[in-house]
């Protein structure tokens, strides 16, 4: 045990010098261990004197979305969903109008297979919108 202290008591002074940073060093990491309250948000311009530039979402085409989100059931005929394409089962739901699509496709129906916005949970109402119109001008 006593070794052990001698030896811990012999080796930390050697360890308070190879940590010897300097001043922007340590600014440095003050700055990135500082609490999160005191930290800047992206597009936060109270912190520095630029502002950043917030990302900018680019909206996916509707036949994006179809393929992504869509595809899986309205390709198949799956739950019953009118398969792109399939001009008469689209018709029947064009009776509708085009805002009942449109809320079907960002509700979802209840009581058959389409969940709201088709699974596509990151999709803006824009996109879910451009997906159902990419399907209709397809099934007509």
């Amino acid at each position: 045990m006593i070794r052990v202290l001698a030896l811990i008591i012999a080796v930390l002074p050697a360890l308070a010098l190879a940590v010897d940073l300097s001043k922007s060093q340590r600014a440095e990491i003050e700055a990135r261990i500082k609490p999160y309250s005191q930290s800047c948000a992206v597009g936060d311009d109270s912190c520095s004197g630029v502002a950043a530039e917030p990302e900018v979402a680019i909206a996916r085409s509707g036949e994006e979305v179809y393929n992504g989100a869509c595809m899986a059931c309205h390709s198949t005929g799956a739950a019953g969903a009118p398969m792109l394409g399939d001009a008469d089962a689209w018709a029947s739901r064009m009776t509708k109008g085009m805002e009942a699509l449109y809320a079907s496709g960002v509700n979802g129906v209840a009581g058959t297979g389409m969940i709201a916005r088709g699974g596509c949970a990151d999709c803006s109402d824009e996109e879910i919108y451009a997906a159902v119109d990419y399907m209709v001008s397809n099934g007509e």
